[in-house]
């Protein structure tokens, strides 16, 4: 059902250790407008000067200590050299066979949203392990509050697009595939208070158009596709979430798992299916970057144009407005 990607990148790792173009607007369900139109000129290279030196930015937290006994946890967590832009996941990217017997990735894509991915991040924490969250850009400036909790609870933020267009779509020109991936991280560096996220990068529909693998990989900006897809977002109801992965999982042996904190079955079907690796003897990885991503300043000056106005509170919703009577 996937088109695979035409070139791949080799990285190195070291050990320390669907479909059309859509993005949520909130409240409504229905499809967001199509990606902003293309800018005049080319998106600069991988040598224009980034907005500041991501490098310099401070550590992220660290993931709580785990006080839960016979928690599923972290079996172990490798390092990413993003340099030349990897691709990891065998659905498309087969170079690179870093996974041992009985582990997983766990991977989350379309968010931050409410409800759902904050009931995701319970879920993790009560089994003290952990996932990469590929973030569209704009739900990121819908939900910023939701995101910063994501990266301080320790998870490893990556982007996937800025509106989940599909970049094999024809009707889009080179710059606005560029502008789709380039203003996502700005977008998620934007809701993370001016934090870079990680260079992890998923295209939205598993769709790899060979000239964007190759953008990223100048880009030096990792590529994810999956080993398995659990489907929930064709899922009627918690357990066939559970039952599709860990049918696909056992078959595997290991593998990145694909699945969405934008969907309420998969934050219902989580603490169970974390509970079934555990006893399934599964072991999750945990994947970190060498080094922050470096966003392109022309794209974080079009993030802060499109973004909400800045009000005076930084406080999170849930401290300023309650619920007292229904």
């Amino acid at each position: 059902m996937r088109i695979a990607a035409g070139l791949i990148f080799a990285g190195t790792v070291s050990l320390l250790v669907s479909g059309a173009a859509w993005a949520q607007t909130p409240p409504a369900k229905g499809a967001a407008s199509p990606p902003a139109a293309a800018p005049q000129a080319a998106a600069p290279a991988p040598a224009a000067a980034p907005a500041a030196s991501a490098a310099a930015q401070p550590p992220q937290p660290a993931r709580a200590a785990c006080n839960t006994p016979g928690a599923l946890g972290v079996g172990r967590t490798v390092e990413i050299d993003t340099t030349g832009g990897p691709g990891f996941g065998f659905e498309h990217f087969k170079q690179l066979d870093f996974l041992r017997d009985k582990e997983v990735v766990l991977t989350f894509d379309d968010g931050p949203w409410p409800l759902n991915t904050p009931a995701v991040l319970k879920a993790l924490a009560d089994e003290c392990t952990t996932g990469i969250f590929f973030s569209i850009g704009k739900h990121a400036t819908y939900y910023p509050e939701i995101l910063k909790q994501v990266y301080a609870a320790g998870h490893t933020v990556g982007t996937h697009t800025w509106s989940h267009a599909t970049l094999t779509n024809k009707k889009l020109t080179e710059d606005q595939r560029k502008e789709e991936i380039e203003k996502g991280f700005s977008a998620v560096k934007w809701a993370l208070g001016g934090v870079s996220p990680s260079p992890f990068f998923r295209f939205p529909a598993l769709q790899h158009p060979p000239e964007m693998v190759t953008y990223l990989g100048e880009r030096n900006i990792a590529m994810f596709s999956c080993d398995l897809d659990s489907f929930d977002f064709k899922a009627r109801n918690a357990q066939a979430v559970i039952d599709v992965t860990m049918k696909k999982l056992d078959k595997l042996g290991k593998g990145i798992i694909l699945m969405h904190d934008f969907h309420k079955h998969t934050a219902e079907a989580l603490p169970d299916l974390l509970k079934k690796l555990k006893a399934g003897g599964y072991k999750v990885v945990a994947m970190k970057a060498k080094a922050p991503v470096q966003t392109i300043a022309k794209y974080d000056e079009e993030v802060l144009k499109d973004a909400k106005l800045p009000t005076v509170s930084s406080r999170p919703v849930s401290s300023v407005v309650q619920t007292i009577s229904e």
